[in-house]
């Protein structure tokens, strides 16, 4: 499985849903599999909200590319 694959499946996993913007950058910031790069961009570009579900975030991620 690839780097993407997982970082998707942590999202899908191990974020407590529904979650705030805060609560899904905290859970990613603690997967230690994530890169750094990566983890900053959703940090800085995941808008203040409260997700129903992993497709949620996707979704709010893919309007910032």
């Amino acid at each position: 499985m690839g780097k993407f694959a997982e970082e998707l499946g942590h999202l899908k996993s191990h974020v407590p849903y529904p979650a705030t913007r805060e609560q899904v950058v905290a859970a990613c910031n603690n997967n230690m599999h994530a890169d750094k790069d990566d983890a900053e961009w959703m940090a800085k570009a995941l808008p203040e909200g409260t997700y129903r579900g992993a497709s949620d975030v996707l979704t709010a991620l893919l309007a910032k590319v």
